[in-house]
């Protein structure tokens, strides 16, 4: 290998995560922040929960209702054309 191209490796690098939870691993890096880890991501903890990315979420839930409605008021329609 050719000496003087590769970065500093730091074996102790310090990962730490949104939730607050806090370990080490190797790394270019001295100090990594995360916003999800092992102990916080629904992946890993069987947890069911959606992610909200900027109201996401709620943009979907409010246009998913939108369409329940629509489809429940069609519904209505055909049965008063009976």
């Amino acid at each position: 290998m050719k000496e003087k191209i590769h970065p500093q490796y730091y074996p102790d690098a310090k990962v730490i995560c949104a939730c607050g939870n806090v370990f080490t691993t190797g790394s270019t890096k001295k100090e990594i922040r995360v916003e999800l880890c092992s102990k916080c991501h629904p992946f890993f903890t069987g947890e069911r929960r959606m992610m909200d990315t900027a109201g996401r979420v709620e943009r979907f839930k409010r246009r998913y209702e939108k369409q329940e409605k629509a489809k429940e008021q069609e519904k209505a329609k055909e049965t008063a054309k009976k």
